[in-house]
């Protein structure tokens, strides 16, 4: 039986997520899929347009 709003997450519990976002913060550079796919678009986009 399953309490809502209550989940768990083995990566949260080891502490690999708090790690992954301190990498990301001082990098500059997203961790997950969809941070990286938007920095990478923005980053074409800037540059298509101030050429």
């Amino acid at each position: 039986m399953k309490i809502p709003g209550l989940s768990f997450s083995l990566k949260r519990a080891l502490g690999i997520t708090a790690v992954k976002q301190k990498i990301a913060r001082k990098t500059g550079i997203p961790m997950t899929k969809q941070g990286l796919e938007r920095k990478v678009g923005k980053t074409i986009i800037d540059a298509i347009l101030k050429k």
